[in-house]
């Protein structure tokens, strides 16, 4: 968030730091953090020390807050009120169907307030009635977010309005 505040591509940034530095090899990379061991880990560590983690706590605030500033910079450059937007992923992780704390839901319903119509789609998640099948989102969407790096998702050649949280496409993820 805060690279993209300043115009800055959080990836590239990354890139730099990481290129040829081994011991950087591991630096989190862009995108939702979400599923359910963040809260209980946090909530864990907190009850062991007091409540006292300050760190864990802030983390959790930063982290459920992404889909509102993803929204917000969305906002910026779209009229959402006029726009159908395609969700791609709906689950917690790539390559998985698991959906327990995923901010793509998160992400869903600030939308469904702030957009004409969203759409959702996801290859894993199969209990999920609402989704709809890829091509569908692609062709009806006028902006789209990938919001799971699922392998089935890169190569996709999007020429609308694309928001690559965890830049699966190569192209970067400033907002």
């Amino acid at each position: 968030m805060i690279t993209n505040d300043f115009g800055l591509d959080f990836e590239r940034i990354r890139h730099a730091i990481t290129y040829k530095y081994p011991r950087a090899a591991d630096m989190p990379g862009p995108g939702f953090a979400a599923g359910p061991c963040l809260f209980k880990d946090t909530m864990q560590i907190a009850a062991f020390n007091e409540n006292r983690f300050t760190l864990g706590h802030s983390a959790m605030m930063i982290n459920e807050g992404l889909p509102l500033y993803v929204v917000s910079q969305i906002q910026r450059q779209h009229d959402l009120s006029t726009m159908c937007v395609g969700i791609l992923g709906m689950a917690f992780k790539g390559g998985s169907d698991d959906v327990r704390s995923s901010l793509s839901y998160k992400l869903k319903r600030v939308l469904r307030i702030k957009a004409q119509r969203v759409l959702c789609t996801d290859p894993y998640v199969t209990d999920d009635l609402e989704l709809e099948p890829l091509g569908r989102v692609l062709s009806e969407a006028d902006l789209v977010i990938i919001a799971t790096p699922h392998p089935e998702y890169r190569g996709l050649q999007l020429t609308k309005p694309t928001v690559d949280l965890f830049n699966i496409l190569g192209r970067g993820v400033l907002i």
